[in-house]
């Protein structure tokens, strides 16, 4: 699971949840893959997310490096910038673990890479 896909997840479906976000990773397995840089999907993409998420998700696995914890101004335009978030949006894989509601501390699954999100009939 990469932590772009981390930034959009919510257990706000579940009975009881007001919030749900953000969940809580407890990682097992964390793998890098290299992905081809993309600048432009990169700026793009940052407005749509959650940065103190991201960043305390990374510092949750020991991943944040230099990341800054605050989003620059024109960062669109830093290419270094740049290239650091797309490290940690893309490069870095939780293979196993588990991801914690915050407001009932219910845990999903994550195997292979995949978060399971699927709540049980009493759940919804």
């Amino acid at each position: 699971m990469k932590l772009l896909t981390h930034n959009m997840l919510t257990s706000k479906c579940m009975k009881g949840v007001t919030v749900g976000y953000p969940l809580k990773i407890q990682a097992m397995d964390v793998k890098m893959s290299e992905v081809d840089f993309n600048p432009d999907f990169i700026s793009k993409i940052i407005p749509k997310l959650d940065w103190p998420v991201l960043c305390n998700a990374a510092e949750s696995i020991g991943q944040l490096e230099d990341l800054p914890k605050e989003l620059i101004d024109n960062y669109e335009n830093d290419t270094e910038f740049l290239k650091k978030a797309h490290r940690v949006l893309l490069e870095i894989d939780i293979i196993n673990g588990e991801l914690i509601c915050p407001e009932t501390g219910r845990k999903f699954p994550i195997n292979n890479g995949i978060p399971n999100m699927l709540l049980n009939e009493d759940e919804v």
